[in-house]
């Protein structure tokens, strides 16, 4: 039975709403005299008010309600807000339900405490008017438009018991991102996934423009969201004791509809397509706050969107307008002598965990179970020798993550667009089928591999994987993104973003508990892009990675599948961080043996004497790599200085850990000095064999003695349709490239360079005549063996 709240609850839920509005516009205006208990001056007004006011008082209401809605309940339920600078109406309700305080005691339940809350806000050195991570019940910051829903879903998946109630903005709406996200709830699972209900808050308004859904009619936005498989519940108003009473009934059907669907399909029956419900809540932007300043419409108006008075300190007009605001909701009615709100109202709000504020979930590193991780050992490839036999990295990583996802089926998860067969982690599908809730088709039988219970999560929208996987790990879970390397970009900001929350959350809000790891996983290199070209050769996703503070981001480019296996253990055993790992998909060589494999992953960087031909003492070069298929080239390229210069002196540095390139004092995971130069030399030529651009390798290694010394190859925005070894040759990483560096770089080898020089010359232009010819790289390309890659075919 849903209830409907008395006449008393009402007016009680309606001075609850008007004491967060209250708070709500304090923070934006009000340094001292917080209660209002002699007239506004100047001196009482904040210097700076950098807030946003046009979304808190429908934020507000929606926290009100759904406080009622615990509590009637007893949910558990979380929110997920946004609304971009919705932290006032949210951090009101945190300091009004006892929680912010707890967590920080300046902010302390009385009049004094409120200064500090209101002098803090949205101030330098204080507190974000974005959801920071410095708010209790939050895992969604919002700064960045889009991607509420889908942290919400994340949030959810696998959550049996829990709701997640996502406020969408109208602005928001409008994002690419937060379009693709309705479909998310074609892969919830009632019968052992948690419910999101979504709430699209219209209040008409952007910064300065009018929001879309705000303005097609009721009917066509009903079909809209019907379209989408939503149910939409419709609350729409402006007078305060009917909204409540709307707001509470919709509420109330909403919760009732969830736990029907949830007991229909924990029942074990229920039909195939579900509707979840949805609410559309339309009220007045800037409800509450001042009506008209100077002449012009606010309420209702793009005009309040920030702070409807620019300068009451400076204007007396306006200190006049904001004190009639303020003491209109009259807060000597709302709060004691002390400063706390009345006692007849505290009751309103749910009381420990099931504050919305202090919600278990938005903490989620408390909640955080390791993963039970085979070790590698067992998915790992024999090897008889060195570069002996070939592997595709992933597909052992596939077989890998197959038992992974078996030994943990209630906290693990693989996240990627419809890519998981193409880049070869299909073992994956003997464990788990791929989620899916809608229409199946017989032929799907054959090799779809859809499941209503699936674990691996496939959407063609990237941005939608990213917001999945960042709700359910920072609720605590365990995933790993797989996708192609070119269209990571798509999600270069939300990655941005989530390693910002990370570092914050870190180093400012010490009370959360580290959350696990956010694992990238990028393949179908740039290397191996001879049927697609130009449009998917783009490495450059590690150089937005390698902005990110060192306290957070790790990079690693593991040489090959025993290599892989391992960096991937580690990742998923991680927490705090956001890793990415750059693996191909197609067979290449295998080096090291599994126990080899683990200590050069373990250190992140070493020589390989077994590939060098000078091990006790200095070089005359360097041959170092960090990329699978750059380490084939780079020790191809020894191959061909083996066959010229019997002694040449070359020491072999292979890279898996890009950040060993960098001072410790730079990064936790660089190489002290000493060390680094024990590798690389202090003075000799350093021929460098990088996946990515070359610069990002000098931006690492500038501050180390050698740096002149280092030359870097990599990828300079060469190709199209090119063979393999042509695409490689065109950005200068091939072998032959290598080579003739050294031949310029090693000051004995001038003066038998160019005859050298020109036998390379001669080899690589026949290959490249071949491969141009054929369409297929030539058979000592393909299939070469190490160590015989020299000239014998010259």
């Amino acid at each position: 039975m849903i209830s409907v709240p008395s006449n008393n609850e009402v007016d009680r839920l309606h001075a609850y709403w008007r004491a967060s509005n209250y708070l709500c516009a304090g923070m934006l205006y009000l340094r001292d005299n917080v209660l209002l208990r002699r007239p506004l001056e100047p001196a009482h007004i904040k210097p700076r008010i950098l807030g946003h006011w046009g979304t808190c008082p429908g934020l507000s209401f929606t926290l009100t309600h759904l406080n009622r809605l615990i509590r009637e309940h007893d949910l558990d339920l979380m929110f997920v807000c946004g609304p971009g600078h919705g932290a006032a109406a949210v951090l009101a309700h945190a300091y009004l339900d006892g929680h912010y305080s707890e967590r920080y005691p300046e902010c302390s339940q009385d009049e004094a405490g409120m200064t500090h809350l209101f002098r803090h806000f949205s101030a330098p050195h204080g507190i974000g008017s974005h959801c920071t991570p410095q708010l209790p019940g939050s895992i969604h910051e919002g700064g960045e438009l889009g991607y509420s829903l889908s942290h919400a879903f994340g949030a959810a998946f696998d959550n049996p018991d829990l709701i997640v109630a996502a406020m969408v903005g109208d602005g928001e709406a409008e994002t690419g991102a937060l379009a693709a996200s309705w479909q998310s709830a074609k892969f919830l699972n009632p019968a052992r996934d948690g419910a999101v209900l979504p709430i699209l808050h219209l209040n008409g308004y952007k910064i300065a423009n009018p929001a879309l859904l705000a303005r097609i009619p009721p009917a066509e936005l009903q079909a809209f969201f019907e379209g989408h498989g939503y149910r939409p519940c419709f609350v729409a108003g402006d007078d305060p004791p009917a909204m409540h009473r709307k707001m509470a009934r919709a509420l109330g059907q909403c919760v009732a509809e969830i736990r029907a669907i949830q007991a229909r399909a924990r029942g074990g029956g229920g039909p195939a397509r579900i509707r979840w419900p949805m609410i559309v809540l339309r009220t007045p932007k800037g409800w509450t706050g001042p009506r008209r300043v100077d002449g012009h419409a606010v309420e209702n108006s793009w005009r309040s969107h920030q702070v409807p008075l620019a300068d009451p300190a400076g204007r007396p007009q306006e200190l006049q307008a904001l004190e009639a605001w303020l003491r209109a909701y009259q807060p000597e009615t709302l709060f004691d002598q002390e400063g706390r709100l009345a006692a007849g109202l505290r009751t309103l709000a749910p009381t420990g965990a099931r504050r919305v504020s202090a919600n278990p979930h938005a903490d989620g590193g408390a909640l955080r179970r390791p993963l039970a991780l085979p070790g590698p050992d067992a998915y790992s490839l024999p090897v008889a020798a060195p570069g002996a036999a070939d592997a595709s990295p992933t597909q052992a990583l596939g077989a890998y993550l197959r038992d992974v996802m078996r030994a943990n089926p209630d906290r693990f998860r693989l996240f990627g667009p419809d890519e998981t067969a193409s880049n070869r982690l299909e073992a994956v599908y003997e464990a788990s089928g791929k989620a899916w809730m809608v229409q199946r088709l017989e032929g799907d039988a054959d090799g779809g591999h859809l499941a209503p219970d699936g674990r691996v999560m496939e959407i063609l929208s990237e941005q939608t994987l990213q917001g999945w996987l960042e709700g359910y790990t920072l609720t605590g879970r365990h995933g790993l993104f797989a996708t192609y390397e070119a269209f990571a970009h798509v999600i270069d900001s939300m990655f941005n973003q989530h390693a910002k929350w990370l570092d914050k959350a870190q180093r400012l809000a010490p009370w959360r508990a580290p959350v696990p790891a956010l694992n990238l996983l990028l393949t179908s290199v740039v290397w191996r892009q001879d049927h697609n070209g130009f449009s998917h050769q783009d490495p450059g996703f590690l150089d937005v990675a390698a902005n990110k503070r060192p306290d957070v981001v790790r990079i690693y480019l593991p040489p090959d599948a025993n290599c892989l296996l391992s960096v991937a253990r580690h990742c998923l055993q991680s927490v705090g961080h956001v890793n990415v790992i750059v693996a191909d998909k197609q067979a290449h060589p295998v080096y090291l043996d599994a126990a080899g494999a683990a200590r050069h992953c373990r250190a992140g960087i070493g020589a390989w004497d077994w590939a060098g031909t000078f091990v006790q003492h200095e070089p005359d070069v360097v041959l170092a790599c960090a990329g699978d298929i750059p380490t084939q080239e780079a020790l191809a390229a020894v191959a061909l200085l083996k066959s010229l210069f019997h002694g040449l002196k070359i020491r072999f540095v292979n890279v898996v850990d890009l950040f060993t390139l960098v001072p410790p004092a730079v990064h936790p995971h660089g190489l002290p000095d000493e060390a680094f130069d024990a590798l690389f030399t202090a003075d000799k030529p350093v021929i460098f064999n990088f996946h990515g651009y070359p610069a990002l390798i000098h931006r690492l290694c500038y501050r180390r003695r050698n740096h002149a010394g280092f030359h870097v190859h990599g990828y300079r925005e060469e190709g199209d349709l090119n063979t393999p070894f042509e695409l490689a040759v065109l950005n200068g990483i091939d072998r032959y490239s290598l080579a003739m560096d050294v031949l310029e770089r090693v000051p004995r080898l001038r003066g038998c360079a160019p005859a050298a020089r020109e036998r390379l010359l001669a080899q690589r232009d026949r290959q490249l005549a071949q491969a141009r010819a054929e369409g297929l790289d030539p058979e000592e390309i393909r299939n070469g063996r190490w160590p015989d890659q020299g000239l014998e075919n010259a």
